[in-house]
Parts: structure tokens; C-alpha cells; sequence
């Protein structure tokens, strides 16, 4: 029997001094992290409640580099976790106790950009608007625009899916990588699609991006990029309450009006990024909708005024305009701002996220308001609302005695609330270490040991990101459970939401 075959995950034959030294022969000193006061910086993403110190941070800074490292942890049955920049909002960056943390911030190269065939191939640290930057000069942009755009990572907007603001008109991550350079979880490496559209086989690249760093490391990504448009017209509209800006939503859309981006935010958001970023936002308004329109001008133009009056018979108090870029720069501040803007009005904060049909968008709001007043808590929604993509921020004092709990209860059954509307869990943020209880409330038994058969095809060791999606850990080869209906139907929560 070989070795790799003879110990569980995380029961490596080697002491952490031989595997410190293993590492350091394939990285060099400064590619392994190795003392605790030094580990704690990476104990967490963006999810701070989870907190899990690894057995070792590896900076690797090419391909090789991964390969080696995941070689030796798939015959080590050493469990490992990929990692970009750390912002990570649902802890799919979250460590494994006694395993690897493999940060691949030193690769960050943008290794190739082809204009004429609109590509461009970058490794996994590269920064989201980096991408953006390098081609502007061309004419061209990258689409997706998390708010963490700044700093977040195209390896980690590919394990996440990430949207953005304008995932709207131009979609997810998805939408725009064409191929993959990817090291399995044996540490083998295959490339997935390419510069063209659509290559023949089964869609394994489609499968691999937001699998959450469950499938294997992303080491190169080919990006689609798109021509920057000939007009942007943005505008922001006030008005007295949730209801009347989502009737605004529901009218743009069923006026055939696929805006670039529609954002909704209500009282508590204008309030805490006003007195951040100083965006001039209207602080007397019940929610604001910032709508922004791009294409060709005639038609931006024609569809702009459509806009308008729909905002306006929907009851917009207040309309602006941005008449040149440092306007639409400033309103879209505010809003890039709000999740961190949070810390001006709660001196803590818990972030959902889910989907619902822009439809259920009022009943909704006003669901999560009771549900917050029945526990003593505010609520802060910032949201796509074009896609009905909800970014709930539950405000506690994690100082006061239970209000923490009451938080993680009130952001829970916000995903209730979502799933007996004919929504989601999730929308862009993942499921990672935070909502892999919540799974089985929206997927069967079945559909879960679906799922689980797909990864364990990628990694039937169980040490690529193990612990994560899935609401209980299950080894490859374990027998599935036995079926039961769907949540739905038997706990009636469409009655009960």
C-alpha cells in the first residue's frame, strides 16, 4: 500500500518541522510562513467571526511553486486552502486547523493582453480593477465590479463567481473568463477553454468557477474584456420609502430597459455613507435608486428619459443628474463605500446576502424590518436591486450581552425569508464556512449528494478546501443519505414567511 494511503486527512506522517522544511526546499524562507504571531494575520477573511489559525501561510510566486506544494499535500493528505487578497465575505478563505494556507498574492502578473481578440490572460493575484487600468488606454474595460474591486483578487472572484454593481446588463464572473490554467487538488495541472467562446466538451470550466476553491487553484485566468461604451449617464433618484423605489425597479425592467446597474439603498445606508464619503446623498430620503444607463448615445438618451418619468410616477422626490465624470465618480463612492461606511452608525455589523424576485422586492423589505424590530436590531440594506441581489447589514453592538446571537438569528431567517420567496442564499458572496447549515433549507438530500459526487471526482482526498459548501463533512466514497423531500414542503415556510 503506498503511504498517501496508509493516513486520514491531516494525519501527515511528516512533523510540522519536516514539513516546515519540505516547504521551504520548494519555496525558499521567504515563501513560508511559519510563527503564530505571524499566522494570525491570516486567520480569517473578510467573515471575521470565523477565526482559524493555520499550520502554515506558503507564498508561492509561480506555478511550479503550487504544484510542488499541492503534490506533497495530496500524498500527505494534508488538508489546504487557497487564498487571494482576503476579502471574502461568507469564510471560503477561512484556514483548516493543521493544514496549508496557499496566498497567491505574489502572482500577479498580467501576462498577456490581446486587444484584437479581446482577451486578456492575468495569474490569480492580480487586483479586479487592475485589469481595467491596464487596457483603459485601448478603450477597453473589465466588467465585474465587487465593491472590494480595488483590492480583491481575480482568483478569488473566480472561486466566488463575484458580480458587482453591473453584473445587471453584463453578468457574473463567469460571463467573462473564457479559460483556466488550473492545479488540481493531486497536483496535476490542466488548462480549461481558452481565447474563444464556447469550446467543445462537458463545461468543466463552467463548473470550476464558483466552486469556492473546492475543485483546485486557479493559476492563470483568460478574461474577457469589453469595448468601453460611447455614453454613461447616471443618475440618482430619492425617494420617501423602499416601496416606492422598488415599484421604480420593477417599471424600468418591465419597460424593457436593461439598465448597466440598478442600486438600491435605504435610510440607514444613505446615512452612514453620506457621513463617510460625503457623497451628497439626500439624508431625508426613505431609499435612493442610483440607475446608470451606458450604449450608444441615442439610445441612452431615449432610454434615460424613459427613466426618469418612470422614477418620477413612482413618487421620486429628487432627481440629480451627474453631468460629467467627478459627479458619477462621487455617487458611485457612496455606494462602493457602504458596507465599511457601516462602522459611522453600529460599532459592529453582520453582512447577508440573497436573492429574490425583484417582484417580492417590497414584501420583503418590509418582512426584514418587522423581523429586526421583533429583536431589538437595525437593518441596513444595500442591494443590487435590478437582480434582486439583497446585501441585508444586520447592525449589533458586539459588546452588549446576546446581541451578537441575535444578529447571526435575524441574518438566518433573512435567508428563510429569501428561499419562501422563490430566491437564493446566496447571489455573489458564496457559501463557504458561513451558510453551509443553511444548504439543506434551499437543496435536498439529493441534490446535495450530487454536488458532493462533482467534487469528490476533483478531489477524492478531501484536502482541497475541505469543511466548506457542504453542511456536514463527508468523505468521497461514503454512502449517500437516504432522500428526503424538500424543505418546502414539509416545514410549510411559505406559509409561515
Amino acid at each position: 500500500m503506498k503511504r498517501s494511503e496508509t493516513h486520514e486527512r491531516g494525519e501527515t506522517s511528516l512533523s510540522r518541522a519536516e514539513l516546515i522544511e519540505r516547504m521551504v526546499a520548494i519555496l525558499g524562507a521567504g515563501g513560508v510562513v511559519s510563527e503564530r504571531a505571524q499566522l494570525r494575520t491570516y486567520e480569517c477573511d473578510g467573515l471575521a467571526s470565523h477565526r482559524v489559525i493555520p499550520s502554515l501561510v506558503l507564498l508561492p510566486e509561480n506555478v511550479e511553486q503550487i504544484e510542488a506544494v499541492v503534490r506533497l499535500c495530496h500524498q500527505e493528505r494534508i488538508p489546504f486552502v487557497a487564498r487571494g487578497s482576503g476579502t471574502g465575505l461568507s469564510g471560503g478563505a477561512l484556514p483548516v486547523e493543521d493544514g496549508m494556507l496557499i496566498v497567491t498574492a505574489r502572482m500577479n502578473r498580467i501576462v498577456e493582453v490581446d486587444i484584437p481578440n479581446q482577451r486578456v490572460v492575468v495569474e490569480p493575484g492580480v487586483t479586479n480593477l487592475s485589469v481595467t487600468t491596464e487596457v483603459a488606454p485601448e478603450g477597453y474595460y473589465y466588467a465585474p465590479d465587487p465593491s472590494s474591486q480595488l483590492v480583491c483578487s481575480i482568483g478569488g472572484n473566480v472561486a466566488e463567481n463575484s458580480g458587482g454593481a453591473h453584473c445587471l446588463k453584463y453578468g457574473f464572473t463567469t460571463n467573462h473568463v473564457t479559460g483556466l490554467e488550473v492545479v488540481l487538488p493531486d497536483g496535476g495541472r490542466v488548462h480549461l477553454g481558452g481565447k474563444t467562446a464556447d469550446p467543445p466538451g462537458y463545461d468543466l470550466m463552467g463548473a470550476f468557477v464558483g466552486s469556492e476553491g473546492t475543485l483546485g487553484i486557479a493559476t492563470l485566468v483568460t478574461l474577457r474584456i469589453l469595448r468601453q461604451p460611447e455614453t454613461v449617464q447616471t443618475m440618482l433618484a430619492a425617494f420617501s420609502s423602499p416601496d416606492e423605489a422598488g415599484g421604480a425597479v420593477s417599471g424600468i425592467i418591465a419597460a424593457g430597459i436593461i439598465p448597466a446597474a440598478v442600486e438600491m439603498m435605504d435610510t440607514l445606508a444613505i446615512q452612514a455613507a453620506e457621513a463617510t464619503v460625503k457623497a451628497g446623498y439626500p439624508l431625508g430620503a426613505g431609499a435612493i435608486l442610483i440607475v446608470e444607463l451606458d450604449g450608444p448615445a441615442a439610445e441612452v438618451e431615449h432610454q434615460f428619459r424613459e427613466v426618469e418619468g418612470i422614477c418620477r410616477s413612482n413618487g421620486a422626490s429628487e432627481l440629480r443628474i451627474a453631468l460629467d465624470a467627478d459627479e458619477r465618480t462621487r455617487i458611485w463612492k457612496g455606494r462602493k463605500a457602504a458596507f465599511a461606511a457601516m462602522g459611522r452608525i453600529s460599532p459592529a455589523y453582520y453582512v447577508q446576502d440573497g436573492v429574490i424576485p425583484r417582484t417580492a422586492l417590497p414584501v420583503v423589505l418590509r418582512k426584514i424590518s418587522a423581523l429586526a424590530t421583533d429583536h431589538g436590531l437595525r437593518v441596513a440594506n444595500v442591494f443590487h436591486a435590478g437582480d434582486g441581489n439583497l446585501h441585508p447589514l444586520v447592525l449589533y453592538d458586539d459588546a452588549a450581552k446576546g446581541e451578537a446571537e441575535r444578529a447571526e438569528t435575524v441574518a438566518t431567517e433573512i435567508l428563510r425569508i429569501c428561499i419562501a420567496q422563490g430566491g437564493s442564499i446566496t447571489g455573489e458572496h458564496g457559501v463557504g464556512t458561513d451558510k453551509k447549515d443553511d444548504m439543506p433549507k434551499m437543496f435536498t438530500v439529493d441534490d446535495l449528494d450530487t454536488m458532493q459526487r462533482l467534487r469528490c471526482a476533483f478531489d477524492p482526498n478531501g484536502v482541497c478546501n475541505p469543511g466548506k459548501i457542504f453542511p456536514t463533512p463527508r468523505l468521497c466514497g461514503e454512502v449517500p443519505g437516504p432522500h428526503r423531500p424538500h424543505p418546502l414542503q414539509t416545514a410549510g415556510l411559505a406559509e409561515i414567511f
